[in-house]
C-alpha cells in the first residue's frame, strides 16, 4: 500500500514521504495512529493544504520532547523485583513496569515509547532507550534490585551476586560446622549431666 507519512516514521522517511508499506502494516499500524495517510489524489491535496501546519505542530512537540529529553536523559531508576538466589528474576521487566517507575520518578512517559530490545530477566544495571519523539531519543538507566540496599550497591558498582554468593557460602560453612560440633558437645554435655545425677 502506497502511503504519505504524516511524520517522521524510523526505517521508513520523513514527514511528507510517499512510501510503499506492507498493507498489514499500514492498516494495524500507520493509519490508526495517525502517522501516515493513504496515497490518493484527495489525500495528496488535503497534505500539500495541511502541509504547514501538520510542520508546525511536529516542531512544536519536538521542542516539548527536547525539553523532556534535558531533564530525562541519563538518569537512572531503581526497580525492585524478587529474583532467585543467583539474580534470576521470577517474570520479565516489561515497558509497562519501565513507564510506571518513569512515571513515580516525575516524568510522563507512554509504555510504547520504551525501547527493550531484549527481555530484562535478571537483577542488574540496564541502558534503555525512550523515544520521545521520532526525532528525540534518550538514554535513562533502569537499576533492577532486590531491595533499595541491593540497589543502592549495584548503583555503586559492586557485584551483589558474586558478594552474596560468597556470603551464602560462609553461612553454609558456618552452620555445617556448627553443627558437627554442636552433636558431639550435647552427646557429651547429655551424658556428663547421667554421669553427675
Amino acid at each position: 500500500m502506497q502511503v504519505i507519512l504524516l511524520e517522521r516514521v524510523e526505517k521508513l522517511g520523513q514527514m511528507g514521504d510517499e512510501v510503499r508499506v506492507k498493507d498489514g502494516f499500514a492498516r494495524n499500524f500507520l493509519l490508526p495512529k495517525k502517522k501516515a495517510l493513504r496515497a490518493t489524489k484527495a489525500n495528496r491535496e488535503y497534505f500539500q493544504t495541511q502541509k504547514a501546519q501538520l510542520e508546525a505542530h511536529n516542531l512544536e512537540r519536538r521542542k516539548d520532547a527536547e525539553a523532556v529529553a534535558k531533564k530525562l536523559g541519563g538518569q537512572s531508576f531503581i526497580l525492585i523485583r524478587q529474583a532467585g538466589d543467583r539474580g534470576q528474576l521470577y517474570g520479565s521487566v516489561s515497558p509497562r513496569d519501565v513507564a510506571a517507575v518513569v512515571e513515580a520518578g516525575g516524568f510522563k512517559i507512554d509504555r510504547n515509547q520504551v525501547q527493550i530490545s531484549q527481555a530484562i530477566k535478571a537483577i542488574g544495571l540496564f541502558t534503555l532507550p525512550v523515544v520521545l519523539h521520532p526525532e528525540v531519543r534518550v538514554n535513562i538507566t533502569i537499576n533492577v534490585a532486590r531491595s533499595e540496599d541491593e540497589a543502592e550497591r549495584q548503583a555503586r558498582g559492586e557485584n551483589v551476586l558474586a558478594e552474596r554468593t560468597e556470603q551464602e557460602e560462609a553461612v553454609a560453612a558456618a552452620e555445617d560446622m556448627f553443627e558437627e560440633g554442636a552433636a558431639p558437645a550435647q552427646d557429651g554435655e547429655a551424658s556428663g549431666e547421667t554421669a553427675e545425677a
